[in-house]
């Protein structure tokens, strides 16, 4: 009988680019170490599934859940394994621009090698992820999968990516507003505002191009304040592309006013987590709790001079 196999994954964070990516423009992830993946596989009399979702047999899951079953069977096939107990434990929040389905097929793809104690490369774990994440949202960019699996930030291009490293003493906020994000709908209204105001529209998404650019120098170069301002002139483009709202333009003013360098909405819009940059821990943890106490429903800091991963 085999013994067992563990996977993790951590979330990410779209720093900058969210929206302008899906035509060609850069984006900035960041892997975010704070919102991790735990998953354990071991042999079973049948195939089954113990999550914070679901518990039961893998034939039997939600809808929503195919694609974490399609991916284990796929894998059971190709590394010929028995049965097996799939344990799913996550921090990851889902629906907050986070990437939790493809941190999920990543801990699900490494727990799964490990248990054959076979080599796993990083093309191959991509493979499946994106496999999974194909079936989770039908034509993915891979940016997910890709920071996901990563232990430095990443610049994502023309669905190609390269990494880089944080060189930047400040610190980042992440807030959760405790509604969830609109993705589907945000990206449907920027494409529509596309064909309605083509000029104006694309102006804006390249202005995000060349600011996602300005990000990374400033990344490089150790200068948050200039960081903090790219950020700031992203969130007043994503406003005008009317994917962010109310609730988010509030908290984003809110934490400039209580001193954050920058401040902008991540992921999809209209609702999930929102982005501050302060310049010292302290700075962010003083934020993060009058934050709470306005009604925000989680934070997270995460060092960007030191990048350190559990």
């Amino acid at each position: 009988m085999l013994g067992q196999g563990n996977g993790r994954s951590n979330g990410k964070i779209i720093l900058i680019g969210e929206h302008s990516a899906v035509y060609d423009k850069p984006a900035i992830v960041l892997p975010f170490s704070d919102t991790q993946i735990y998953v354990n596989v071991r042999q079973a009399s049948k195939n089954s599934l113990t999550s914070r979702y679901y518990i039961g047999y893998l034939t039997d899951v939600p809808n929503e859940m195919q694609g974490i079953k399609q991916l284990t069977y796929k894998l059971q096939a190709y590394l010929h394994t028995p049965n097996f107990h799939l344990d799913i434990n996550s921090t990851v929040p889902v629906a907050r621009g986070m990437g939790s389905s493809a941190a999920v097929a990543i801990a699900i793809t490494r727990a799964f090698f490990s248990w054959k104690e076979e080599y796993l490369d990083q093309q191959t774990l991509l493979f499946f992820a994106n496999y999974a994440e194909k079936i989770a949202h039908g034509n993915p960019s891979g940016m997910d999968a890709a920071a996901a699996s990563s232990k430095e930030p990443i610049f994502f291009e023309h669905k190609q990516f390269t990494t880089f490293p944080m060189n930047i003493d400040a610190y980042l906020l992440v807030a959760d507003t405790g509604v969830l994000g609109q993705t589907r709908a945000a990206v449907k209204s920027v494409s529509q505002r596309l064909q309605t105001f083509h000029k104006e529209t694309s102006a804006i998404i390249q202005d995000l191009g060349l600011l996602t650019e300005q990000a990374k120098e400033a990344i490089i170069a150790n200068q948050p304040e200039s960081l903090g301002e790219v950020m700031n002139q992203a969130q007043t483009n994503l406003k005008t592309l009317t994917v962010s709202n109310q609730l988010l333009d509030d908290f984003i003013q809110f934490s400039l006013d209580n001193g954050a360098l920058g401040a902008k909405l991540t992921g999809g819009g209209r609702g999930g987590c929102f982005l501050a940059l302060a310049k010292t821990k302290i700075q962010a943890e003083q934020l993060a709790q009058k934050l709470e106490e306005r009604g925000i429903k989680e934070t997270w800091i995460q060092g960007l001079g030191v990048y350190q991963y559990a």
